[in-house]
């Protein structure tokens, strides 16, 4: 059996993952807003650990559009609502480990409207 001895007196390492942290909201302000604390918390902590961040990855706006007829019957002139919702959305893409994502995401304060996805990327 052969023994290999650089392993044996390595010091503990931390397992380093890849995080995506999804962000969508139908108010660009307030998304922007939590990307500038994502941004500002994440460069502090990188900077203390072995680290990398990506982002905001900016993805296209979704359209979401309603036409809907005014006249509630159907006669009288062709008049027209026009509804629409946009939703947008932002990614970053971190490899750090578990710990550091805890303390960046524990310091965020989280703008209402803004949703929040923490998931493991492989």
């Amino acid at each position: 059996m052969v023994v290999d001895k650089k392993k044996e007196h390595a010091p503990a390492q931390r397992e380093m993952l890849n995080i995506r942290i999804a962000l969508t909201s139908r108010n660009v302000e307030a998304l922007e807003k939590v990307c500038r604390d994502i941004v500002n918390q994440s460069n502090q902590f990188i900077r203390k650990s072995i680290s990398s961040r990506k982002g905001p990855i900016r993805l296209p706006t979704r359209h979401l559009a309603i036409t809907t007829r005014k006249s509630p019957c159907g006669n009288g002139t062709n008049t027209y609502d026009h509804w629409q919702m946009r939703v947008h959305k932002r990614y970053f893409q971190i490899k750090t480990d578990v710990e550091t994502v805890k303390r960046i995401t524990s310091k965020l304060d989280i703008e209402a409207g803004v949703s929040i996805e923490v998931y493991l990327v492989e």
